[in-house]
């Protein structure tokens, strides 16, 4: 079964060329297209894409918002939502995985990339444009956390700690599971573990955490 995707971008050429590089991909499928924010928020609740893939910068609603209102902490069915932007900031990558994307991207990250964050996203699993990623989490870290962060309810077990840094260091499951030498359902068990134990919604919160508490320093 194809993975139904909504795209939004208030540039018609790059929403077409978005739509052209997902559809030509297999078991993707483009079910929907918006100009803005608001029109994206209001077709995702009607189809129910599996991943939306929204821009950042779009007029009356941009992506962020559009993204807290479909994924974010009061959501109780939130739906998975990749940002995509042209733009190499942090302040927009942080924005967005805090309002509840599962996944950042920038434009010129070709189809491959693309489609990767796409089926990443409809699995549960989150990617973050490499290029980004452990920049931005160390930017995190060395920033310190707004609050000092959450201690764990319960004692992490040392292949949940081996877990966690890999997540923080953007392996998808798959790659986990290659690394660790375990199935690929019992990284789906410990990330659950993870979630539950460390009190947050996703493998990307995951990740902020390992930054904050320095775990991923701890173990190089």
């Amino acid at each position: 079964m194809s993975v139904r995707v909504l795209v939004a971008d208030d540039q018609e050429i790059v929403r077409t060329g978005l739509t052209m590089i997902l559809n030509a991909q297999p078991g993707i499928e483009v079910v929907g297209e918006a100009g803005d924010g608001r029109r994206a928020v209001e077709l995702a609740r009607r189809l129910r894409p599996d991943v939306c893939l929204f821009d950042i910068r779009m007029p009356g609603m941009d992506g962020i918002e559009a993204t807290r209102a479909l994924a974010g902490p009061s959501v109780a069915d939130p739906l998975a939502v990749v940002v995509i932007t042209t733009f190499d900031l942090d302040d927009y990558v942080y924005a967005a995985l805090r309002a509840g994307a599962r996944g950042f991207l920038l434009k010129e990250a070709g189809p491959a990339l693309l489609a990767q964050a796409v089926h990443a996203a409809a699995d549960g699993d989150a990617l973050i444009a490499p290029s980004v990623t452990t920049r931005l989490l160390k930017a995190f870290a060395d920033a310190g956390p707004a609050a000092p962060p959450a201690q764990p309810i319960e004692a992490l077990t040392d292949r949940e700690e081996q877990v966690l840094v890999a997540v923080a260091r953007g392996r998808t499951n798959k790659e986990i599971a290659d690394e660790l030498f375990i199935t690929l359902s019992t990284v789906k068990s410990h990330i659950t573990s993870l979630m539950t134990k460390l009190g947050v919604r996703n493998r990307v919160e995951i990740a902020m955490w390992a930054y904050e508490t320095n775990r991923t320093r701890a173990r190089g």
